[in-house]
């Protein structure tokens, strides 16, 4: 998504949200950096695009700002690697899609290797595993700040 889709998702919920504020969040790094993708036709330029979770991080970061919790705060006390494991869920896929053609891909007449079939299946659950484990350490160190915040 650009910034001004994202804008436009904000507005048409009825809440505003700026490109000066969403280029703030991105700054503080309470929001991944965009991924450049290049425009078609010569000399377009490229164009910065954000995943589609980023929406949810910054309803995240309003939330807690409604909570009472600074912008600084937010950035020093919350960890923000949604984004990043989101983003390596994204990866893991193309992994997981281009291991599954290569087995995918042997000749008619080739049997297939079940010892490959195996390793491609037992690498997909330890890379759910991950992604479950690395989850529920960001959520548990997300509720450790908001403990010690409520105790101040």
């Amino acid at each position: 998504m650009s910034v001004q889709q994202i804008v436009e998702a904000f507005a048409s919920k009825g809440s505003k949200l700026t490109e000066a504020t969403f280029r703030k969040y991105v700054q503080m790094g309470l929001l991944p950096r965009s991924v450049r993708v290049g425009r078609k036709g010569q000399r377009r330029g490229s164009q910065g695009l954000y995943p589609p979770t980023t929406v949810r991080q910054i309803d995240h970061v309003r939330r807690l700002m409604t909570q009472g919790f600074t912008m600084e705060e937010i950035q020093k006390e919350f960890l923000f690697v949604r984004g990043d494991i989101a983003a390596l869920e994204r990866q893991l896929d193309r992994v997981y899609e281009a291991l599954a053609g290569a087995v995918g891909d042997h000749d008619a007449g080739a049997e297939a290797d079940p010892v490959v079939d195996a390793a491609v299946v037992e690498v997909h659950q330890l890379g759910d595993e991950l992604l479950a484990k690395l989850e529920a350490v960001e959520k548990r160190l997300t509720m450790r700040a908001r403990m010690a915040r409520a105790a101040v």
